[in-house]
């Protein structure tokens, strides 16, 4: 074999090799995440965070208590003050998760700011005792989907209005390619207009305040509920009837739909508006497999005698409260977390779209996870403790529940009801639900 030959066959194996690097590593999620404060972590969900790197300014702080997290150790450290952060990156599409707990005791509104990446405000006057419900050391995270890079670089940075900016941690993520594992086992496409199909959803008809107290009746009338232009919409408005100021519609798919583990995704626009309040979640088909205080009763929700709830679970694939347009929020609720002991725990994205565009709302549940996504962008993930049904009561049949509650605890909480955005509707596309193909 001649000097020329061995030159080009060593320049096509150098040129494969060099190939299939490039391949592997473009198949490689990129995922970078910084404890900020302190040393390397791995999360619950496997995100292993490294000791701080690329980034400055401020005070290292540190907290004794956290509420509302798998990983409380994450928020231990925190910054406070004139926090920046600048890394070289790949240009492409990102995702960023930041984490919060407020360290000092005082009250809403009295820390706020914003935080700007790449010179785009992506946070207006965050307020991280508001967003936890008026609870401090309790563990808040927020995350900006589709962050475009196109410099070479990332860099935040924050902008007090009041007080000093706290951050405890930082994801960044690139978008997922992984394969379509998954097959179509129900749905509806909404495509044959009047009432909603009768072999998958059952409409509630409850008086004002049954749950949450929520100041909607929910009621069957096309007024408030009907499928027209390949689209199922409940519609919430203002209106005196049988005792309640506003009617709406509530819909759901137990002994239709029960389904233990999958993918749920659910098309949907959101109302707007002060008072507005629409989720779509799950409840367990059983409600009483948890249960130690019930009666097998229907009336078990909202009863103060029959701990069903938050016993045997509850999984909300996105609730919205029209006081915060655009942040939509993910939540599991369980014996061991819950709102009522400021345990909850819950993710929210920002999306600043909700009300006049269509999104991907995203539920992936195995025995292991449960994850939340809007579109592509995973915010929130649930991890299996395996410490029993206390944290875990999500090994039994769950059924689909849609629907748009008008003021309610939440929905009152940010100002009261403004009357004058009704009626507000939320228009399904469509609800799909796969299970994983072996």
């Amino acid at each position: 074999m001649n000097d020329a030959l061995r030159g080009i066959i060593l320049f096509m194996v150098l040129t494969t090799l060099a190939g299939e690097c490039e391949a592997e590593e473009s198949s490689t999620l990129f995922e970078w995440a910084v404890n900020v404060g302190g040393p390397d972590y791995t999360g619950a969900d496997g995100t292993r965070y490294v000791s701080e790197e690329f980034v400055s300014g401020g005070e290292v702080g540190v907290l004794d208590e956290i509420l509302g997290s798998q990983d409380p150790q994450l928020y231990v450290s925190f910054r406070e003050g004139d926090i920046r952060i600048d890394r070289p990156i790949a240009n492409g599409i990102y995702d960023v998760t930041f984490h919060f707990a407020e360290p000092a005791e005082i009250g809403e509104g009295e820390r706020l700011f914003d935080i700007i990446v790449n010179n785009r405000r992506v946070l207006h006057e965050l307020d991280v005792v508001l967003s936890r419900d008026g609870k401090t050391r309790s563990a808040l995270t927020v995350t900006i989907p589709n962050i475009e890079i196109s410099t070479g670089r990332l860099h935040i940075e924050f902008s007090p209005t009041a007080r000093e900016p706290v951050l405890s941690a930082l994801v960044v993520r690139g978008k997922s390619t992984e394969p379509d594992t998954w097959r179509l086992v129900w749905n509806d496409e909404f495509d044959t207009d009047g009432r909603p199909d009768p072999s998958r959803w059952t409409m509630e008809e409850w008086p004002a305040r049954v749950v949450n107290d929520e100041d909607q009746a929910y009621t069957s009338r096309p007024e408030n509920v009907l499928v027209e232009n390949g689209r199922l919409v409940i519609t919430a408005r203002r209106e005196d009837f049988e005792g309640s100021r506003y009617t709406s519609a509530r819909l759901q798919s137990q002994g239709k739909g029960d389904f233990l583990y999958g993918r749920f995704v659910v098309r949907a626009k959101l109302p707007r508006g002060m008072g507005t309040w629409p989720a779509i979640w799950m409840l367990p088909s059983d409600p009483f497999t948890y249960a130690t205080t019930c009666s097998d009763e229907p009336d078990w929700q909202g009863s103060a005698d029959c701990d069903a709830w938050p016993n045997s679970g509850e999984i909300d694939i996105v609730e919205h409260v029209g006081y915060q347009m655009g942040h939509v929020h993910g939540t599991v609720h369980n014996k061991a977390y819950y709102w009522a002991v400021w345990k909850q725990r819950k993710g929210r994205i920002l999306i600043d779209d909700v009300d006049h565009a269509f999104h991907d709302y995203v539920l992936e549940w195995s025995p292991e996870r449960i994850d939340v996504f809007v579109d592509d962008t995973r915010y929130f993930t649930y991890i299996n403790e395996g410490r029993g049904w206390e944290s875990w009561p999500f090994d039994r049949p769950f059924h689909l529940i849609l629907n748009v509650a008008v003021g309610g605890m939440w929905g009152r909480s940010g100002g009261g009801i403004d009357d004058g955005v009704f009626p507000q509707s939320m228009f399904v596309d469509y609800v799909r639900v796969y299970e994983r193909m072996p």
